[in-house]
């Protein structure tokens, strides 16, 4: 997976997300075997259109069900707006879209406590917060949860 040309691409395009995820724990926090990248965007027209070129210009492919599947670039305008969580294949690795999480109450409240930071090579990202990490994990399924990844967090914050 080359995490830093997705998010390069993501950040040229100017889409407004944030990264959750496992990405974002291992850039925070520790090495974490993970198979994709999760965004969460903002979810309003321009930036789902920005975000759309963006996934075009990775080479990105989705569809309903296998007879659907294809390059999204050549999916009319709009078409994030079928559905709130979206999983594409790129050449550059699996990548998430999601229009909401559960557990937060908002993008917009998200990104006002988000966190800044860079890969090693020096892709820019921004990502929630450790409080907000949290709060995802607690909000899933019991046999969902990851437990070492809880652990992590309130060790995280209860030394801040």
């Amino acid at each position: 997976m080359n995490i830093d040309h997705i998010l390069e691409t993501f950040n040229r395009n100017n889409v407004a997300c944030l990264l959750i995820g496992g990405v974002h724990f291992l850039l925070r926090h520790k090495p974490y075997m993970t198979f994709d990248i999760d965004f969460w965007v903002r979810d309003d027209a321009d930036n789902l259109g920005r975000c759309e070129k963006a996934l075009a210009e990775l080479g990105a492919e989705w569809g309903v069900g296998d007879e659907d599947w294809g390059p999204v670039a050549q999916r009319p305008p709009g078409w994030l707006n079928s559905q709130a969580v979206f999983c594409l294949a790129s050449p550059f690795g699996a990548i998430d879209i999601f229009r909401s999480v559960q557990g937060l109450a908002s993008w917009e409240s998200s990104n006002l406590h988000a966190v800044s930071g860079k890969t090693a090579s020096g892709a820019e990202y921004r990502g929630i917060s450790d409080q907000d990490m949290l709060l995802c994990q607690e909000a899933l399924p019991e046999p969902m949860r990851k437990l070492d990844r809880i652990r992590i967090l309130k060790q995280a914050l209860s030394s801040t």
